[in-house]
């Protein structure tokens, strides 16, 4: 069963206005920022505000960010983010709205910013992740990041992150790891 097929699935009948509701990634607009900011306050505990995402749109139009949204149909279901720093790519996000959470819908925006990353000619990736968030841990880990440190009080002045680094995501060994992410799609 494909990544598709599960989700319409699990939340078809919930999509009445298309017959065959389709995951598709395309780069965030202005427009889009009124349909993140609920998945947004939803899932961080102190969510960036309507300025913070147009800012950031902003830089993406200088080729100093990239942002993508996922949809299924018209619906946004997710969000993610990459910052460019000289030879890495910074992960600033990743966000999936909690009814869409658990089908597969932040594997394929990490797909996404994982072959935007390697085509764009970055050496590494990075990110922070909470302490806490083991599911996003292990969809790190499966892409290859590893534990590089720790951020004391970074989330909210309460809550260590966890720096993890991805390196050589030019190398074969990445591609490798990312096409067989792509091939073994639920």
């Amino acid at each position: 069963m494909s990544i598709l097929d599960r989700i319409v699935r699990k939340h078809g009948s919930q999509h009445a206005d298309k017959p065959n509701p389709e995951l598709t990634i395309v780069q965030m607009q202005r427009r889009d920022i009124r349909e993140i900011m609920p998945i947004e306050n939803a899932v961080y505990p102190k969510p960036w505000t309507e300025k913070v995402f147009q800012d950031e749109i902003e830089m993406m139009h200088r080729n100093q960010r990239l942002y993508l949204v996922a949809r299924v149909g018209r619906e946004v279901v997710g969000y993610c983010g990459l910052l460019f720093s000289n030879d890495d790519a910074h992960i600033t996000n990743i966000a999936v709205s909690p009814r869409w959470q658990h089908c597969g819908v932040a594997t394929e925006m990490m797909l996404e910013l994982a072959w935007e990353a390697r085509e764009r000619g970055f050496q590494a990736l990075t990110l922070e992740v909470r302490h806490t968030n083991a599911i996003a841990q292990e969809l790190y880990r499966r892409f290859g990041f590893t534990p590089a440190g720790v951020r004391k009080k970074y989330y909210e002045n309460t809550d260590d992150a966890i720096v993890m680094w991805c390196q050589d995501i030019q190398g074969d060994a990445f591609a490798e790891r990312i096409a067989e992410i792509a091939r073994s799609r639920p």
